[in-house]
């Protein structure tokens, strides 16, 4: 167990780290935070900081020489860095799970050597590789870099297997996989911490809406049956002990329409779908993975209300900044960026609900006042 005023690194400097860095602020802990970038969201409330790239080693050893234990808050690190820093100093997630994370091949094959099922893929290194796979796998289907990809990024959507050569075309010469449509119901995700002792816990399953790309609305918990939340939990918790995590496992689903639930994606590390646990849960996702990297005990992650989470995204929702904040019942949480890009996320606001009385998309829509959305999208982040 890691005594109090030990200092944690956080690799990477966004609003996860920043969230992690408060959150381990109130137990008892200081946060260092390695980044590229002077004025990011977690240097901002963080005890101190190195700049520099996670590619280099001297910078990655006076980092590891100011701190007691590393995490990091985003999954494009250096995986060879991760093995430098942990040579030095404990590193939790392990670099062998980031290198399982990083990589779409190496993750699918990780989640159904497990005996859990994802979309049908396809290795493509080549044209002719492309085409075999969507004879194999059919139209329509998504062509992904299998590294570097998030909200959309680094992957083309094949409707039809004449659009093969533009989309290969697109994407080439970078590593990709070709995933086979599924036809899903809603897209959820569940969030897990596991400590070096092996306990674990996990949160409720939560139901993500997307637009453009982009997750829009987490609504907590899940509109599911009790029987599939169950199948979700033990998914989770089944890939987190297989993957020899110590931390946070996020991992994303897809319950099909046929009732089946199928694995997306996995994300070793706080994720924006369990924002809503900041003000909803007695332990917040931030706060369960400090005690994982730490050697805290691990509480039971119970909610004590149901919650809608609002993305703030580029300039426009951002811009409505005023009203938020005048709005009794929105909990407004800001990251201290300097720049409302597009597709940017700039923050987030939280509606609680008591427990057992999540409304309906009107009512969420209600009580969302100025952010509420002008239709109820099911777009997933990443999937045709």
């Amino acid at each position: 167990m890691l005594p109090p005023n030990s200092t944690i690194g956080i690799v990477g400097g966004g609003q996860l780290g920043r969230m992690s860095a408060l959150a381990a602020s109130r137990l008892g802990y200081r946060c260092h935070i390695l980044t590229d970038e002077p004025d990011s969201p977690a240097i901002q409330v963080a005890a101190g900081h190195t700049l520099g790239s996670h590619d280099d080693p001297a910078v990655l050893r006076a980092f590891a020489e100011k701190v007691d234990v590393i995490t990091f808050e985003f999954e494009n690190v250096s995986a060879e860095g991760l093995d430098l820093l942990a040579s030095l100093r404990p590193v939790h997630p392990g670099p062998d799970v980031l290198r399982i994370s990083q990589d779409r091949i190496a993750e699918k094959s990780f989640v159904n050597a497990c005996d859990v099922p994802t979309a049908p893929w396809r290795a493509v290194a080549t044209l002719p590789d492309l085409q075999n796979a969507l004879a194999a796998l059919g139209v329509p289907a998504i062509l992904k870099t299998t590294r570097l990809g998030y909200d959309g990024k680094g992957q083309v959507l094949i409707r039809d297997a004449t659009d093969a050569e533009a989309a290969f075309a697109a994407l080439h010469p970078a590593s990709l996989i070709l995933e086979g449509f599924v036809d899903f119901a809603c897209e959820i995700s569940v969030i897990t911490a596991r400590g070096a002792d092996g306990a674990c816990v996990t949160f409720d399953p939560v139901e993500n809406q997307h637009r453009d790309h982009i997750l829009d609305l987490t609504l907590a918990p899940a509109r599911i049956s009790a029987a599939l939340a169950a199948q979700a939990r033990a998914i989770a918790v089944t890939l987190a002990e297989r993957i020899g995590l110590i931390g946070l496992l996020a991992v994303e689903m897809f319950v099909a329409a046929d009732g089946r639930l199928v694995v997306n994606e996995l994300a070793p590390r706080p994720h924006n779908s369990g924002h809503w646990t900041i003000d909803a849960c007695p332990a917040s996702q931030f706060e369960m993975h400090i005690r994982a990297v730490t050697g805290l005990p691990l509480p039971p992650a119970t909610r004590h209300s149901d919650a809608v989470m609002k993305n703030l995204v580029g300039a426009a929702e951002t811009a409505l900044w005023p009203q938020i904040v005048a709005s009794p019942g929105l909990i407004p949480h800001l990251y201290g960026k300097a720049e409302a890009r597009a597709g940017r996320k700039m923050g987030h606001v939280t509606r609680l609900f008591p427990y057992g009385a999540l409304p309906g998309t009107f009512g969420i829509a209600a009580a969302l006042g100025v952010l509420a959305p002008s239709d109820a999208s099911t777009e997933s982040s990443d999937h045709p």
